[in-house]
């Protein structure tokens, strides 16, 4: 069975895989996400890469974190500073040559959970990464909303709390300054897997609260939701983020939305970076023809 090349790049760490046409990972391998400058860091990814290959995959796919400008061309993930206008698109295509594919990490989880994952078979939802970042992709009308620079989807940059915490995007109480992992160290100074039931609370609140505003906008009722922090913390997490989400979604349309955790568990990055290399070849991952 034919396999693409699934590449996912985090703040905290580096992942290859395999990743079948029926959303299987036959496999995989990860290293943290190190290197003292972009060459580096790429090196480190490459690396990665070799320790998986077979040589026949027809397309890679790649999940990041962003901004990026169209295409995946050029990436500056706020969350690997060493990285501001890389072309890895270019470069990935280069090292691997193969047709390279690049898309939001958070986005490629949603073409992951709406393929084989908790969102499957549904034509609206959003699926968000909380974990070093905060990330979002939407799906509406059962197709992926990529948005003019293909940046659609930002919801770790909705503003949850006005006078909230300063966030690395350079504005103020953003849902990542907030509920991120690298939010909440920083507005407690220990490690987020420490973190006590009222910085537990604090983080679902937000999360929910962000989720609200997004199906008040969009007429949609799930939200899938992966990422280490919520999936560490959970079920405290996910029944904070629901209270919140009943108290703000309360339009005929988006009251009795849903926050549930993302179906494909720690495979749901590799499997949204193949599902972007098998959309890239025009394979419509979603169901939608």
């Amino acid at each position: 069975m034919a396999t693409a090349l699934a590449v996912d790049v985090g703040g905290t760490k580096v992942a290859a895989g395999l990743v079948s046409v029926a959303g299987v990972v036959e496999r995989h391998a990860q290293v943290p996400t190190a290197g003292r400058d972009a060459e580096e860091l790429f090196a480190t990814l490459v690396g990665v890469i070799q320790q998986v290959r077979s040589g026949d995959e027809p397309v890679c796919g790649v999940g990041t974190g962003g901004p990026m400008s169209p295409g995946g061309e050029e990436v500056s993930p706020l969350n690997i500073p060493v990285w501001r206008r890389f072309p890895l698109r270019r470069r990935l295509a280069e090292a691997t040559g193969l047709p390279t594919f690049v898309d939001n990490d958070a986005k490629a989880l949603a073409l992951g959970e709406g393929w084989v994952g908790a969102a499957a078979g549904v034509d609206d939802f959003l699926a968000m990464v909380v974990s070093t970042g905060v990330g979002g992709g939407v799906v509406s009308g059962g197709r992926l909303l990529d948005g003019a620079s293909g940046n659609a989807g930002h919801i770790g940059h909705v503003v949850v709390r006005p006078d909230g915490n300063p966030c690395s995007c350079g504005g103020q109480g953003c849902l990542e300054a907030e509920a991120s992992g690298t939010g909440i160290r920083r507005a407690t100074g220990a490690d987020p897997r420490a973190a006590g039931p009222e910085v537990v609370n604090h983080v679902g609140k937000m999360v929910g609260r962000g989720v609200a505003s997004v199906a008040n906008l969009l007429d949609l009722r799930l939200a899938v939701v992966a990422g280490s922090v919520a999936l560490g913390f959970g079920a405290p997490f996910f029944a904070a983020a629901q209270a919140e989400l009943d108290r703000r979604a309360l339009l005929e349309f988006s009251a009795g939305a849903r926050i549930v955790p993302a179906g494909l568990g720690a495979a749901g990055p590799l499997v949204g970076a193949g599902a972007v290399g098998w959309r890239g070849l025009g394979r419509d991952v979603l169901g939608r023809r």
